[in-house]
């Protein structure tokens, strides 16, 4: 999975130094998208979940996510890879693995991109309608986004980057400051519900297991830090430290801003009210109107703004992550070496268009069969999403524990490479299983159903286990011969 050391007849090569560790945190912001799962997923946890509970749900998560990151910020520290946790896996089991967890990546990523685009395209056609009566199909919107997505993934990383910066830091101040705004207020009068919020027993609930679930599905893509990790300046630790700072930002933002909202409408009122917005069919509204009780009435209008740029943020995150997943099977002889190219800016803008036209042909087949965008693109999506990356964690910590035993001169800190990895992959087994028997839930459908949504993850890991067969003889002699040599 190195390099070649042969020079091509193009450009294959990523910018190196191109970002900071600031930049790889946006990045994984902008993927986590925390302004989408407390407008979305945060009202739904409640009234399907643990209620007043549900901060506490995400404090959880962080901390299993953050158990998780002891080991994935040590196998990070020994291979720099724009295949991320494909490189992981393939350096700790095998390229075969390898390709095995390159096919669940790029299928959960493709899917949770999907899924923002069908969201994008009810949001924003929906906010225009209401500000101006101008209707149009869910799709305009989303094949716009494609446009715009395409065009910053042309780019140089740098530039969306910078955009990504100033579009997610009006969106967190916003939200602070709400969140703030109840906090100074005293909310509703009513106390700070600590008792109620921050209870353990909480966890013992009935719906603690579902609230949970809608936590890890809100939660997820701090893994791509390791992505950018060969356009990053000092990727040795600037990943390291993003992927920690970006769980805790997330984590904090969730437990604290979630809080704040249960304040603000009052413990006695808040599912209440969480329950009204999602009948209404916009949870959204949930977070809307707490905005304009404690910050005006212009708080709304901004924040659906905000919603609309937040998805933005995602989808071009995603766009990134998943090009350089693509360049990187390219690189090594798995896909067509074509995709491997990279342009002026530095950026592999095959492998851009690619996803594009993969995302393009999504949405046609979402039109064409007229699923709904939001209980069809925008819930499958999710649910498929969430279901895959988690396998994806456990088979990554399987990986982190062999490279470790096989190499074991390279890092003898037993905790980082062993028990950290070892706890936090039998815990996300346990999540992975109340994740799957609850997937119904999720994305709005039968049972039967959803086991088959949640089977595709297989179909897409056999798949990348079947492309080792078929084009062994292709790959590139440094990723065959030796996963373990890094990329510089």
């Amino acid at each position: 999975m190195a390099t070649p050391t042969a020079t091509p007849e193009r450009s294959s090569t990523l910018t190196r130094n191109a970002i900071s560790t600031l930049g790889i945190v946006v990045l994984v912001l902008s993927v986590a998208s925390p302004l989408i799962g407390l407008t979305g997923a945060v009202p739904s946890a409640m009234v399907t979940g643990n209620g007043l509970g549900v901060p506490l749900a995400y404090v959880v998560v962080g901390a299993l996510l953050l158990l998780f990151s002891i080991g994935f910020v040590a196998m990070s520290r020994q291979v720099t890879n724009a295949g991320a946790l494909y490189a992981y896996v393939g350096r700790g089991l095998g390229m075969p693995m390898g390709l095995g967890a390159a096919g669940l990546a790029l299928w959960a990523y493709t899917t949770i991109q999907i899924a923002a685009y069908g969201f994008f395209g009810v949001v924003f056609t929906g906010t225009i309608n209401s500000w101006w009566g101008v209707e149009m199909p869910w799709y305009v919107a989303s094949l716009g986004l494609i446009a715009l997505v395409q065009v910053f993934g042309y780019l140089k990383i740098e530039v969306g980057t910078k955009v990504l910066l100033v579009v997610m830091g009006m969106e967190w101040t916003v939200m602070l400051v709400m969140a703030f705004a109840i906090l100074i207020q005293g909310g509703a009068g009513e106390g700070f519900a600590v008792s109620e919020v921050w209870s353990p027993s909480g966890l013992a609930s009935a719906g603690a297991v579902i609230g949970i679930v809608w936590a890890f599905a809100s939660m997820f893509g701090f893994e791509s830090s390791a992505i950018f990790g060969e356009e990053a300046r000092n990727p040795k630790r600037a990943v390291a430290r993003a992927t920690v700072i970006s769980i805790a930002m997330i984590t904090g933002f969730f437990a604290f801003t979630g809080w704040m909202l249960i304040v603000g409408y009052g413990p006695s009122n808040a599912i209440d009210a969480a329950t009204a917005s999602l009948q209404s069919g916009n949870p959204a509204q949930y977070v809307f109107d707490a905005g304009a009780t404690y910050l005006g009435s212009w708080a709304p209008t901004v924040m659906s703004i905000f919603v609309i740029t937040s998805l933005f943020a995602c989808a071009l995150a995603f766009h990134n992550g998943i090009a350089r997943y693509q360049y990187t099977l390219a690189r090594d002889g798995i896909f067509p070496k074509i995709l491997s190219r990279t342009n002026g800016h530095g950026t592999p803008h095959m492998s851009s268009f690619l996803q594009t036209a993969t995302a393009l042909a999504f949405i046609a087949l979402a039109v064409i069969t007229n699923s709904d965008p939001v209980l069809v693109v925008f819930f499958w999506g999710s649910g498929v999403s969430v279901v895959s990356i988690v396998a994806l964690y456990i088979l990554t910590g399987i990986a982190i524990i062999v490279y470790f035993r096989k190499n074991s001169g390279v890092d003898n800190r037993l905790w980082n490479t062993l028990i950290a990895p070892v706890l936090s992959g039998l815990l996300l087994v346990v999540v992975l299983y109340n994740i799957v028997a609850n997937l119904d839930i999720l994305v709005a459908t039968p049972k039967g159903e959803a086991l088959l949504l949640a089977s595709t993850g297989i179909v897409a890991f056999l798949i990348g286990v079947g492309l080792y067969a078929l084009r062994r003889r292709s790959l590139s002699p440094e990723a065959l011969a030796d996963l373990s040599e890094e990329v510089m």
